[in-house]
C-alpha cells in the first residue's frame, strides 16, 4: 500500500505544461503564469484545502473488474476517443466468425453482433462475462485467458481486443494465440490507452469496499513492442492509429481542473490517448498487402 500525496498529480501536470513552454510551445508569459499555478497549489495546500494522502493499492484484474463491472459502462473519456476508429476498422470489413477477446461487459460483441458476425466472447472476469451475456444473448461466452484461447486453430476471421493489452505482462503469447485462432486472411484489431498516457491518470483502477483506490496492472508497450509481438508471426500491419486526446474530454480531476486548468489542457493537448492496430494474417503464398489509409486527421499509418 502507498500513499498518493494530494500534490504529486497536478504538480506533474503543470510540470508537463512547462516542459512544453520551455520547448517553445508557449510564449514566456503563458509559463510565468504556469509558476502562478505552482504557488497557488502550494499556498491551497499549506492551508489544508488539499487534504491529506490518499492510500493507494494493487488489485489483479478479477478482483478489480468484479468492483468495475456494476459502473463499466458509463462515460469513460477514453473510449470516447477509441470507439469511433475502431468502428471504423470493423465496418470495412464482410460479416463472419469474431472473438471479441477480453469482452468485459460485451461493449464490442453488441456491435460486432449488429454488423452481422458471429460472435465468441472471452474474458478472465466472471462479472462481466455476466453483463456480456445479458448484453448480447446471440454471443457464446466462455471464461478464458488471453493466452489460452478456448478455440481450435483457424476458427475465427476476425479477432478484436479493446483496452485489455496493458495488463499481460507479455504480448508475444497473447499475439500467438490471436495468430493461432485466425483463418487466413483474418484480421487482428487491438486497441490499448497510449502508454504516454499512462502517466496522465491513465491506470485502470477501482475503489474497494473500504473506499481504497486499488490499481490493476498497466504495462507500458511502445509501438515497437506490438510489432515485436505480431511481426515474427506473420501478421501484417494494415493501419496504426493513435488519436489525441479531444478538448471536450480533457481533466485531470477536481484539484488540477480548479487550481491549474491551463496546465493540464497543456499536458493533455497533442498526447496520444489510444494506440489502434490493424494486423492481416495472408493466406499460404500471399504477397504483402500495402497498408490502407486510416480514417481522420490524427492517424499515423506505416508505409
Amino acid at each position: 500500500m502507498t500513499v498518493r500525496h494530494p500534490l504529486a498529480f497536478p504538480l506533474g501536470l503543470v510540470g508537463m505544461a512547462l516542459l512544453r513552454g520551455e520547448a517553445g510551445e508557449f510564449p514566456d508569459e503563458w509559463v510565468v503564469h504556469r509558476i502562478a499555478e505552482v504557488r497557488a497549489l502550494l499556498a491551497a495546500y499549506d492551508a489544508g484545502d488539499l487534504g491529506g494522502g490518499q492510500p493507494v493499492g494493487q488489485t489483479d484484474t478479477v478482483t478489480g473488474y468484479r468492483i468495475w463491472s456494476a459502473t463499466y459502462d458509463e462515460f469513460n473519456p477514453l473510449i470516447a476517443v477509441e470507439q469511433g476508429p475502431v468502428r471504423a476498422l470493423i465496418d470495412r470489413l464482410p460479416a463472419g466468425r469474431a472473438l471479441d477477446a477480453a469482452c468485459g461487459t460485451g461493449r464490442w460483441s453488441a456491435y460486432l453482433a449488429s454488423r452481422g458476425h458471429r460472435v465468441v466472447g472471452v474474458d478472465t472476469s466472471p462479472d462481466m462475462l455476466d453483463r456480456a451475456r445479458a448484453k448480447v444473448a446471440t454471443a457464446t461466452y466462455t471464461r478464458a485467458a488471453l493466452t489460452a484461447l478456448p478455440l481450435p486453430d483457424d476458427a475465427v476471421d476476425l479477432v478484436v481486443c479493446a483496452l485489455a493489452l496493458p495488463h499481460v505482462p507479455d504480448l508475444r503469447p497473447v499475439f500467438a494465440e490471436f495468430a493461432r485462432v485466425l483463418g487466413p486472411g483474418g484480421r487482428v484489431i487491438t486497441s490499448d490507452i497510449h502508454w504516454q498516457s499512462l502517466y496522465l491518470g491513465g491506470i485502470a483502477s477501482a475503489v474497494d469496499g473500504d473506499a481504497i483506490q486499488k490499481r490493476m496492472p498497466a504495462g507500458r508497450y511502445r509501438p515497437s513492442d506490438y510489432l515485436a509481438a505480431a511481426l515474427p508471426l506473420g501478421l501484417q500491419v494494415t493501419a496504426l492509429q493513435e488519436p489525441r486526446w479531444p478538448p471536450e474530454v480533457i481533466g485531470g480531476g477536481p484539484v488540477a481542473d480548479r487550481y491549474a486548468r491551463a496546465a493540464t489542457v497543456a499536458a493533455y493537448e497533442n498526447t496520444p490517448a489510444a494506440i489502434i492496430w490493424e494486423f492481416r494474417l495472408p493466406g499460404p503464398g500471399e504477397r504483402p498487402a500495402e497498408p490502407t489509409a486510416p480514417d481522420g486527421p490524427r492517424s499515423l499509418t506505416p508505409r
